[in-house]
């Protein structure tokens, strides 16, 4: 059965999907903590759930496409943002059907991961994905925070968001985390840049005019020791990566993880 991926692509994916290999972190996570058995293969970076035992198909940007042929998946889960056209191009090429999801906001997250699960891998929507969308939904309504559903967390605030140093490197238009933080009530400096993920001076960045700077700890480790220091006067959120870039089953939790971290910002 034929069926359209998130780019409009055409994916002949059986009746009963058994085998699947995924190339991006977050969706490694979703099939895992909704059907484990179906996983084959996933790459070095798949790190959620812990302890998770299949073969590995190196990285979200080099990835074994031999390796993954000799998986002999029904279908590969790709991501338009993580990997490379070239390597799905390749892959499609061999007769490996590649599903490729495109996500830049919360709710087309919640909307592809409905897809990737049902249409995909041919599994019932789970549980966690409808918290998810209740957590979120209460999230945007800005209903009164709980531990477990937290509304905007204090005044809006507008940040700067490194991903990346040497050379300094934040998030601009168009993304998933950008997305993220706006619900939460931080926006984002650079929202409306060019680029989506630009290069942009240090000193540029201190001269923003953001009241606050958020860093998370990956793609590159920020931590309280790098990254801070470069920053002097302004106030400083060190994040969970993987709440804040990660579609999946963090994103039931994300809200509560990133309120609690934004509200500890802090000058160093």
């Amino acid at each position: 059965m034929t069926v359209v991926d998130d780019t409009g692509a055409p994916v002949p994916v059986p009746e009963r999907v058994r085998r699947v290999v995924s190339i991006v972190p977050s969706l490694t996570e979703t099939v895992a903590a909704t059907a484990t058995g179906l996983l084959v293969g996933a790459t070095d970076w798949c790190t959620h759930p812990a302890g998770l035992d299949v073969p590995r198909v190196r990285g979200t940007k080099n990835p074994d496409l031999d390796r993954i042929a000799e998986l002999r998946p029904d279908v590969v889960l790709g991501n338009t943002e993580e990997n490379r056209p070239a390597d799905v191009d390749a892959l499609r090429a061999a007769g490996v059907p590649v599903w490729m999801t495109e996500i830049r906001t919360v709710d087309e997250a919640l909307a592809s991961l409905r897809r990737v699960l049902a249409e995909a891998c041919r599994v019932p929507v789970p549980g966690w994905l409808d918290e998810a969308s209740r957590t979120w939904s209460d999230v945007t309504r800005g209903k009164p925070g709980t531990p477990d559903t937290p509304g905007k967390p204090g005044k809006p605030r507008t940040a700067v968001v490194p991903i990346w140093r040497r050379p300094w490197m934040v998030v601009g238009r168009d993304t998933f985390t950008g997305d993220v933080l706006s619900r939460l009530g931080v926006g984002n400096v650079y929202a409306g840049h060019a680029d989506r993920y630009p290069k942009i001076p240090l000193g540029e960045l201190n001269a923003s005019g953001a009241d606050l700077v958020v860093l998370p700890d990956e793609p590159y480790r920020f931590s309280e020791d790098d990254g801070p220091e470069s920053f002097p006067g302004v106030d400083v959120a060190l994040v969970n990566g993987r709440y804040l870039t990660w579609y999946g089953p963090s994103l039931v939790d994300a809200p509560a993880v990133l309120a609690r971290e934004l509200a500890a910002a802090r000058t160093y």
